[in-house]
């Protein structure tokens, strides 16, 4: 897969790309991740980017002419269908699901802000969808567009060493992950639970999904009203409610 960022600030994405699962991926050719600086492609001697807006108000934004120009130039080492992708807090919402999508497709651009925005002009002309990673305020899109990455990556064939890892993770399955355990047996008075030292892998299963469950209904009662139970499941869930005095989901 391909991945094109345009960023202002080309060395934070190069960070978050030297280390971990993004640095084996790179290495490997599992993925390849392109910059492109708008200031690059800026007329003017100072390498303009960013100006005033029309009607006054706080703050830069960022003009829509160099910015067209970086898109371009990173369009052009992508494959033909590869959609623009903006990242704004008006976008929607980035989960796995998003993650999963993003995952099968040959390549895609991220286009990363900064200061109050980007000359709607461009985004009307230059972006097809738009994403946010949450309902928060950050520096620019540089943290958002490595979240993506990363997210995106670990579902590429080959990145991670175990594929189950990425089918067990947190929302793989529409689940907060159960707890994970190792050595010692006990540390400082805390035993490993007894169902996981038996050797029993079918109560194994039985055991991780019932924490799963249960879990996500604890932090997380959203994800299971957007995800059906079986009747298996259901059953485990009210046997964790009932282990830890809580109410079962009606």
């Amino acid at each position: 897969m391909r991945i094109e960022v345009v960023t202002l600030f080309p060395p934070l994405v190069e960070a978050g790309l030297a280390a971990g699962v993004l640095g084996r991926a790179v290495a490997t050719g599992k993925l390849e991740v392109g910059l492109e600086n708008p200031r690059s492609h800026a007329g003017d001697p100072r390498r303009t980017v960013d100006v005033r807006p029309f009607g006054g108000g706080p703050g830069m934004v960022l003009k829509a002419e160099p910015l067209a120009k970086a898109v371009a130039a990173a369009r052009a080492r992508l494959p033909a269908a590869a959609p623009v992708i903006g990242l704004a807090a008006q976008g929607a919402t980035f989960d796995q699901s998003q993650a999963r999508r993003l995952s099968g497709l040959p390549g895609f651009a991220l286009v990363a802000g900064r200061y109050e925005g980007i000359d709607q002009r461009a985004t009307d002309a230059l972006i097809d969808e738009e994403l946010s990673i949450g309902d928060y305020v950050l520096s620019g899109g540089e943290l958002p567009a490595l979240v993506v990455i990363d997210a995106v990556a670990r579902l590429l064939p080959g990145v991670l060493g175990d594929e189950a890892s990425a089918a067990e993770d947190s929302f793989g399955n529409g689940l907060l992950e159960w707890p994970q355990y190792t050595r010692p047996e006990v540390w400082e008075g805390r035993p490993v639970p007894q169902v996981l030292l038996g050797g029993n892998h079918a109560a194994i299963r039985r055991w991780r999904l019932m924490q799963a469950l249960g879990r996500t209904w604890q932090r997380r009662p959203d994800l299971l009203a957007r995800r059906p139970l079986s009747r298996d499941e259901r059953a485990l869930l009210e046997e964790y409610c009932r282990a830890a005095g809580v109410e079962p989901p009606r």
